[in-house]
C-alpha cells in the first residue's frame, strides 16, 4: 500500500527588501527564530492576520510568533508561493 504524504508545504521566496534584511542576520538564536516561523506559514499560508489595507494586488499578511518574538509580513501568490517582504523582530 502506498504511503500516505501530509499536505505540500507552500514554497518561500523574499522580496528584495527581506533578501537584505536577511544578509543581516548573524544571531543563531535570530537565524532559528526565522526558520521556525518560516515552517509554520509554510505548512498554513492562511495562518497570518490580513492587513486591511490596498486590495488591487495579493492580500498583505502579518505572522507573529510570541514564542520566538517575530513577525513577518508577507503575501501569498495564485501558485501558494509565499513571499516574504519583511521580517520583524518583536
Amino acid at each position: 500500500m502506498p504511503q500516505q504524504h501530509g499536505p505540500r508545504r507552500a514554497r518561500i521566496a523574499f522580496s528584495d527588501a527581506a533578501a537584505k534584511q536577511l544578509e543581516n542576520i548573524t544571531s543563531e538564536a535570530d537565524i532559528h527564530a526565522l526558520d521556525r516561523a518560516l515552517v509554520v506559514i509554510s505548512v498554513d499560508p492562511d495562518i497570518g492576520a490580513p492587513i486591511p489595507g490596498d486590495t488591487t494586488g495579493p492580500q498583505l499578511r502579518q505572522y507573529t510568533d510570541d514564542v520566538e518574538a517575530v513577525r513577518i509580513l508577507y503575501y501569498v501568490t495564485a501558485l501558494r508561493t509565499v513571499v516574504v517582504v519583511a521580517y520583524i523582530e518583536v
